[in-house]
């Protein structure tokens, strides 16, 4: 059995490792400009949105209030006439991005984290580089993956920014497996 303290350092280094990688997908690579489209009249979409005054937070529209209203006639015409949508609304203000890659580097610390206790609970010392890059690539590229699955399959996000997220996972996880791989304790 390997200890998560005895981890320390490939969980940071491959949150570090993961928060670069992540980094140059966002702002070099630029695959995922494409995941949003433009709302058609964009001016005239803001002032109307912007009237409501609604404030933060996930928003459906229509939405019903109980699952017994969605197959009341009214209802279901307000769906077919449309528009249908979920959406959320941020804060007015810049989009200061300092908290957000705060939490991203710490979701990254606390995926590391879970890959070194399963890992550590599943290899022994001196394991070869590649059970542990096994063992950790394929725990740490379903912790940033998968979980994009079900927002294409009920959100009807667009498959295809849900592929370029997998892709993402499946870099993120190489990396962490990499490192972890690496850094084995012999």
């Amino acid at each position: 059995m390997v200890t998560i303290m005895s981890l320390w350092l490939p969980i940071l280094l491959s949150a570090v490792g993961v928060f670069i990688v992540s980094s140059l997908v966002h702002m070099v690579l630029g695959y995922h400009a494409s995941d949003f489209a433009a709302v058609p009249n964009e001016a005239q979409a803001r002032a109307a949105i912007g009237a409501l005054n609604i404030p933060p937070g996930d928003y459906s529209l229509p939405k019903a209030s109980s699952m017994k209203e969605m197959g009341d006639p009214a209802f279901v015409e307000k769906m077919t006439k449309g528009p249908v949508l979920m959406m959320t609304v941020f804060p007015n203000g810049s989009l200061g991005m300092n908290k957000q890659l705060t939490q991203w580097f710490l979701f990254s610390v606390v995926v590391a984290v879970f890959a070194a206790y399963l890992a550590g609970r599943t290899l022994e010392p001196g394991a070869e580089y590649l059970a542990v890059f096994r063992v950790v690539g394929a725990f740490t590229f379903a912790a940033y993956g998968l979980g994009e699955v079900p927002a294409s399959i009920w959100y009807r996000r667009k498959w295809s920014s849900t592929a370029k997220n997998l892709f993402d996972a499946l870099l993120y996880g190489l990396v962490t497996a990499g490192v972890f791989g690496w850094m084995w304790p012999g």
